[in-house]
């Protein structure tokens, strides 16, 4: 068996060829429908075989090159796999709501991490016990606050090289702000999601866990081991 054909069973086994139902289907990955099975669109693996291998070769070059790769997913089946896979590759994610303006407004998302850096280490060194205890207990709702809306961001210091991101359609602020600042997009995207503005879309099932994990899990390998060789 050719390592082309296993991948391809592989995501065959993930689930990976289920699209959504045909009325919601995007024009822009018309070309990547097999067929229809029950008003359910059906992927062509044997295509989106080959545009899983060019997003993990241009995850590759990044990885060589030491440059950045922001994990997004925020819906509930993508949070686990991306939080996981990110960390593992102590990369930045995203696996809540996006907060508008993370990349067309970094400064001002940066000073509001800053704040929480500054407050956590305050605590620690236990300079937030000169305040009273209402005030304290503000304190500890603003540092929670922040950690939600910022935790898995804390490492990024400047603007992504690259967003890794699933469901474009989910996560549609994230694609409009990549767009306008020229961060480069790589997405899996079920057949309901505009792929234009991904310059590497990868077209699969964007709503299975098991599919997801897939994908996720082949973009973070290709990133480890080209960090392993550069």
């Amino acid at each position: 068996m050719s390592t082309t054909t296993k991948a391809i069973d592989t995501m065959f086994s993930a689930g990976a060829h289920f699209g959504l139902g045909r009325s919601r289907r995007h024009p822009t990955v018309s070309s990547f429908i097999f067929g229809t099975k029950n008003s359910t669109d059906i992927f062509d693996l044997e295509k989106t075989q080959p545009l899983l291998e060019k997003a993990k070769a241009f995850v590759t070059e990044l990885a060589k090159e030491g440059k950045t790769i922001l994990f997004v997913g925020g819906k509930k089946e993508a949070a686990a796999a991306v939080r996981m896979s990110a960390q593992s590759l102590n990369l930045p994610y995203v696996d809540g709501r996006w907060i508008g303006g993370t990349l067309t407004n970094f400064g001002q998302i940066r000073k509001r991490i800053e704040r929480y850096e500054k407050l956590i280490s305050d605590r620690e060194k236990g300079e937030l016990l000169k305040y009273t205890k209402r005030e304290r207990m503000l304190l500890d709702k603003e540092i929670a606050s922040l950690e939600k809306m910022f935790l898995g961001i804390i490492s990024l210091k400047k603007q992504p090289d690259a967003i890794f991101m699933i469901d474009p359609r989910h996560e549609k602020i994230a694609v409009k702000e990549a767009t306008d600042m020229n961060v480069p997009l790589i997405a899996l995207a079920s057949s309901d999601c505009d792929i234009s503005n991904v310059k590497y879309p990868i077209v699969g099932n964007d709503a299975s866990k098991s599919s997801i994990q897939f994908f996720v899990e082949e973009i973070a390998r290709a990133y480890q081991a080209a960090k392993k060789t550069a």
